[in-house]
């Protein structure tokens, strides 16, 4: 809950250099994209006389946080903070974790003022940084370019407010919306700049989620090609990469993939969901229950402090949780090919009448080489 006395300010009123120096926090929240797993993305700007004092993002989960790297960032300029004012895009946390509490951080400081996006979603934390804060004689203000700080950690405030992670179902196809031949075959339909795309995607996620068929047919690794990408970001104490490969979660009720697949390679967790109780010999392969309701195997997800699932799957799984309700967004690769009415679509749905079809709402499209990317967001009813 939010304290009764916290003042919050109409987004019209907001000047130009506070719209210019939330927008420099939020670009350097974006910076944790690829390492932050489980933890939100924040970005943090000290500003005083209209000059930046300190900046600063969170990098990764169980390291400093944003408000801490951006007063390090000050002291090493040697720049007095006390009475600066502190833009940052997700409220300052008031309880110890594994790092202690920002907002206690930012009193000692000496801050004088606080400009927040958000409220921090977290139960542990929502209303009660903003207590501290304004406790301390400290003015807050909060909700400048809110619905970007959401969107940003739309994962985050998934998990906190829904106990699921964002669920994004990541789809190639024809032209015809086909997704693979009759054989099965589906190597490849989009190009090689989509599939950096879809490298670039799945490094922003905590798990890949796929199914036995998938696997059997296409034998994937699943794991991020990190050539890929050229802007992972590097440990300034030891200069080495931070990315963790994101975790493997295999839906297979009979036990049917091989353990030899390559998707149990070491580079990550992989969790296989199956009735037959079936082990591996790798230590980084977790057994979990099939539950045909997918909603306890996300929930499970959740638990796990999971904000980001991929789905990469064919078209029964991805009906499935569509069907189910489950899939937040879709990203959807076009590709210039004609595939024919025997090869398999894109979701397998018994849908009977026009208005039961799911709703979708186009957030983006993007040429990429010869592809198209489109990203729908699935509105859900009920």
């Amino acid at each position: 809950m939010q304290p009764e006395h916290l003042l919050i300010k109409n987004t019209r009123q907001w000047s130009t250099q506070d719209r210019e120096w939330m927008s420099l926090a939020l670009q350097l929240a974006k910076k944790g994209r690829y390492t932050v797993r489980s933890n939100p993305l924040v970005g943090c700007v000290i500003i005083k006389d209209g000059q930046i004092l300190g900046q600063g993002w969170h990098e990764k989960a169980g390291m400093a946080h944003a408000e801490i790297n951006a007063l390090t960032a000050a002291k090493a300029n040697g720049a007095d903070v006390k009475g600066a004012i502190c833009y940052v895009t997700l409220e300052p946390c008031s309880h110890q974790g594994k790092t202690g509490s920002c907002a206690t951080a930012l009193v000692a400081a000496g801050i004088g003022k606080v400009i927040c996006a958000m409220e921090d979603p977290n139960p542990l934390v929502s209303g009660k940084g903003f207590a501290r804060l304004l406790d301390a004689g400290i003015a807050v203000e909060y909700g400048l370019y809110e619905d970007q700080a959401q969107q940003l950690n739309r994962g985050f405030c998934s998990r906190m407010l829904r106990q699921l992670p964002w669920l994004t179902c990541k789809l190639a196809m024809s032209l015809d919306g086909r997704t693979a031949l009759a054989s099965g075959e589906s190597q490849w339909i989009t190009g090689a700049a989509a599939r950096q795309d879809v490298h670039r995607l799945r490094a922003t996620q905590d798990a890949i989620i796929t199914g036995a068929g998938t696997v059997t047919f296409d034998n994937p690794s699943l794991t991020v090609r990190l050539t890929e990408l050229s802007d992972l970001p590097m440990q300034h104490s030891t200069n080495k990469l931070q990315f963790k490969q994101p975790a493997r979660v295999i839906i297979d009720p009979q036990a049917r993939v091989s353990p030899q697949a390559k998707v149990f390679n070491d580079d990550a967790s992989v969790y296989w969901v199956n009735q037959q109780q079936q082990q591996h010999a790798s230590q980084q392969v977790n057994t979990l229950d099939y539950q045909s309701d997918f909603y306890s195997l996300l929930q499970q997800m959740a638990l796990k402090g999971m904000n980001y699932l991929m789905l990469e799957s064919g078209h029964q799984l991805a009906g499935g949780f569509l069907q189910q309700g489950l899939i937040d967004e879709l990203h959807i690769y076009m590709a210039p090919k004609l595939m024919g009415n025997y090869a398999k679509g894109l979701f397998e749905l018994n849908i009977e009448h026009m208005q039961n079809t799911p709703q979708l709402a186009l957030q983006d499209i993007r040429q990429l080489g010869e592809d198209i990317r489109l990203i729908y967001q699935v509105n859900k009813t009920g």
